[in-house]
């Protein structure tokens, strides 16, 4: 029902920046055929093209934690049309905005990101839950306070010539930073030596 219950959000946002909704949920129930269903050949695609999320059922984590319950139902992400915009929703958690470009303008992609925001937040219905001490109430704990992580992807093919990430974290934590593989926690390094890196500390982090 969620998922449902985005559409509007996703009809305004179309119409500001085109693109396409990439759905998961074989059907709507008694309302009938998902119209933005994909198959399984196009959900890997955008998968290894780190547009969509992987398989959450296959994660141990989130299935012990219950986060992916009911796997593939409400769970897909709209996209853009110059592919600078996602919105992953049914993730981890019930949305995730997220703006991206090549560059670092990093002013631009964050004004890009709050009028995504306003978007979502102005259709009727849609409310994040939010604490007035702990901020928005988020999955994983560690991202309570403004939800919000920004990261960058940098090559460093030296710190990576081993193939991993261990030389790079051994850099990178006294400087407060976080390693990750390009399709975010738990996945591999770029063969190129490409990394996402992220302030560690995001937990009651004010803007």
């Amino acid at each position: 029902k969620f998922e449902q219950k985005m559409l509007p959000a996703f009809d305004q946002l179309m119409e500001k920046y085109g693109g396409k909704i990439h759905s998961l949920t074989p059907d709507f129930g008694d309302i009938g055929a998902n119209p933005n269903l994909i198959s399984k050949e196009e959900y890997q695609k955008l998968v290894d093209a780190h547009v969509m999320f992987k398989d959450m059922d296959a994660d141990p984590y989130l299935k012990s934690a219950g986060i992916s319950s009911d796997w593939p139902y409400g769970r897909g992400c709209w996209q853009s049309q110059d592919k600078m915009r996602i919105i992953w929703f049914g993730e981890e958690d019930q949305l995730r905005i997220m703006c991206m470009k090549k560059g670092s303008n990093l002013l631009e992609v964050f004004a890009n990101l709050n009028e995504m925001l306003s978007t979502v937040e102005s259709i009727d219905g849609i409310e994040f839950a939010r604490d007035d001490n702990y901020g928005y109430v988020t999955s994983c704990p560690s991202n309570l306070g403004t939800g919000m992580r920004a990261s960058v992807h940098v090559k460093i093919p030296n710190l990576t010539a081993d193939g991993t990430d261990k030389k790079a974290k051994e850099v990178c934590k006294p400087l407060g930073l976080s390693v990750r593989g390009t399709g975010g926690e738990h996945t591999p390094i770029g063969a190129d030596g490409t990394v996402d890196i992220s302030p560690s500390a995001r937990l009651f982090i004010k803007e």
